[in-house]
C-alpha cells in the first residue's frame, strides 16, 4: 500500500479522499490555489502547497505545477478526483510516465470512453446494447441528416467529446437538421475544442440509470449495483437513489453483466460507471463511461457497505478486490441531494458568497459530504456544491423520510441553496412513487414556483397578523 500520496483536487472529494486515507494510514498532500488557502482540504492534510491563482488554468488544471508538488514531496501516487484532471489522458498518461501510480484507469481506457463516438463504435463492437444511430462521428451534415432519417425523428446530435449537456441538439424536424448540426458543431469545437459530433435516437422521458463498477489488474470485475440518476436539469444531477425504484432483479443482473462486458472490453482497471437509458419497457441502452469516481458515489456506499476510493487504493496498488461476487446486491436504499449554491427559485442561477451560519444535520445513518463551515466562501471560480447529503433507510419510504427531516434540519445562512427545491421533489407524488424519468424537473418546475410564492404569501400574512 501507498505511504504518501497527492490529491489534485479541491473541496468535497479532495475531504473525502483525505478522510480515508487517514483511516488507512497514507500521509496525504493537498495543493490548492490563492482562493482555497483556507480550504478545509488544506487544513485536514499532513502537507498543503499553493499551485497558483485562483482560475483553475492557473491552478488545478495546471499538470506541471501538481507533478512538482507530487515530485518535490515524495508522493508514490495522485488521486485526482472528479472534475478538474480526473478524466484527461494526458494527465494520467504524464503522471505515469513521471513515475507516479495514477489511481484510476490506464490513460488509453480513459482517452477511448471519453471520446464519446468512439465508446459507442467500441460498444457495438463488443455487443453491448445502444441507441440506433451512427456507428462513429459524422464527417458531414449530409451524413448525419441521412442517418436521422434512416432511424426517425427526434434525434439527437452529440459532441464526440461532450459532457454536461454541451455541443448537444435535440433535433424534432429534418428542416432543422443542418442548422442545428452546425450550432452542435460550434459549441463543441469553443467547449472542447473538437467539433466532433454524432447521431442517435433521441428516447422521450428516459430514466437515467447507471451502474458502479471496480476492476482490479487481474481481469476482476465487480459491479456494485445501480444508481437512479433521472433528477436532474440540463443533464445536471440534483438527486440520485440506489438501488432504482425502477430496475427489478431481473434487469439489475442484465445491466450488470452489460456493464462488466463493457469494462472487459476495454481491459478497464479501477472505479468507473457505465450510464444507460432505460425506457418503460425495461429495455437499456449504453450512454457513456465516467471512467473516474462518481459524485453520487455515497449511495452505493450505504447500500454496498463499501469504501470506494479504499477500494480505489487498493486495486491501484496491486492488490486484488476483496470481493467475491460479481454483482453486489444493495442493502436497503440510500439517497442524496446535492446541495448546491444556487437560487433555485431563479431558474438555478449560482449564489456564491460567505456562509454565516452552517448548520448539518445529524443522527443514526445520515451522511454529510463537504468541505462548507461557518464563514466559509463559496467562489465563483469553482462548481458551486456546497455538500453533499446522504440519507440510508431499510426502505425507500425510510429514506425519503429520513432525507426529508436531514434536509429540514440543515441550517446554512448568508447564501441561497437548493435545499427547498429538493423538499418539494421529496414530498411530490410522482418522485415518491417512483413514477418518474429525465424530464422530471422541467414538467414540475412551475408548480414549486407557484408553491413557493404561496408559501411566501402565507408567511407574510402570519407575521402582519402579528
Amino acid at each position: 500500500m501507498f505511504s504518501k500520496i497527492l490529491v489534485a483536487n479541491r473541496g468535497e472529494i479532495a475531504v473525502r479522499i483525505i478522510r480515508t486515507c487517514k483511516r488507512m494510514g497514507i500521509a496525504t498532500v493537498a495543493v490548492y490555489s490563492e482562493a482555497d488557502q483556507d480550504a478545509l482540504h488544506v487544513k485536514m492534510a499532513d502537507e498543503a502547497y499553493c499551485i497558483g491563482p485562483a482560475r483553475p488554468d492557473l491552478s488545478y488544471l495546471n499538470i506541471p505545477n501538481l507533478l512538482s508538488v507530487a515530485h518535490a514531496t515524495n508522493c508514490e501516487a495522485i488521486h485526482p478526483g472528479y472534475g478538474f484532471l480526473s478524466e484527461n489522458p494526458n494527465f494520467a498518461e504524464v503522471a505515469e510516465k513521471c513515475g507516479f501510480v495514477f489511481i484510476g484507469p490506464e490513460h488509453r481506457a480513459i482517452e477511448r470512453m471519453g471520446q464519446k463516438s468512439v465508446a459507442r463504435e467500441l460498444m457495438i463492437k463488443s455487443g453491448v446494447p445502444v441507441m440506433p444511430g451512427s456507428q462513429s462521428s459524422i464527417e458531414t451534415v449530409e451524413e448525419g441528416l441521412k442517418i436521422a432519417r434512416d432511424i426517425g425523428f427526434p434525434v439527437l446530435i452529440k459532441a464526440t467529446s461532450g459532457g454536461g449537456g454541451k455541443g448537444m441538439r435535440l433535433v424534432e424536424k429534418e428542416e432543422d437538421f443542418a442548422l442545428l448540426c452546425e450550432m452542435a458543431h460550434g459549441e463543441a469545437l469553443a467547449s472542447f475544442g473538437d467539433k466532433r459530433v454524432y447521431v442517435e435516437k433521441y428516447m422521450r422521458n428516459p430514466r437515467h440509470v447507471e451502474v458502479q463498477i471496480i476492476a482490479d489488474n487481474f481481469g476482476k470485475v465487480v459491479a456494485l449495483g445501480e444508481r437512479e440518476c433521472s433528477i436532474q436539469r440540463r443533464h445536471q444531477k440534483l438527486i440520485e437513489e440506489s438501488p432504482s425504484p425502477a430496475v427489478t432483479p431481473e434487469i439489475r443482473r442484465k445491466m450488470a453483466d452489460t456493464a462488466i462486458k463493457a469494462a472487459k472490453a476495454i481491459n478497464y482497471r479501477n472505479a468507473g460507471t457505465i450510464e444507460f437509458l432505460l425506457d418503460s419497457e425495461g429495455n437499456f441502452f449504453f450512454m457513456e463511461m465516467n471512467t473516474r469516481l462518481q459524485v453520487e458515489h455515497p449511495v452505493t456506499e450505504m447500500v454496498c457497505n463499501s469504501d470506494l476510493v479504499e477500494l480505489q487504493l487498493r486495486v491501484s496498488s496491486g492488490e486484488p478486490l476483496p470481493i467475491e461476487e460479481e454483482l453486489v446486491q444493495p442493502c436497503g436504499w440510500a439517497v442524496e441531494c446535492r446541495i448546491n449554491a444556487e437560487d433555485p427559485a431563479m431558474s438555478f442561477i449560482p449564489c456564491p458568497g460567505k456562509i454565516h451560519k452552517y448548520l448539518v444535520p445529524g443522527g443514526p445513518w445520515v451522511r454529510v459530504d463537504s468541505a462548507a463551515y461557518e464563514n466559509y466562501v463559496v467562489s465563483s471560480n469553482y462548481d458551486s456544491m456546497v455538500a453533499k447529503l446522504i440519507a440510508w433507510g431499510r426502505t425507500r419510504n425510510e429514506a425519503l423520510d429520513r432525507m426529508t427531516a436531514a434536509l429540514k434540519e440543515y441550517d446554512i445562512q448568508g447564501i441561497e441553496t437548493t435545499i427547498p427545491f429538493h423538499l418539494h421533489v421529496l414530498k411530490h407524488p410522482d418522485f415518491r412513487s417512483g413514477n418518474f424519468s429525465t424530464s422530471f424537473v422541467d414538467k414540475h418546475y412551475e408548480q414549486f414556483i407557484r408553491e413557493l410564492k404561496e408559501s411566501s404569501t402565507e408567511e407574510k400574512e402570519q407575521l402582519a397578523a402579528i
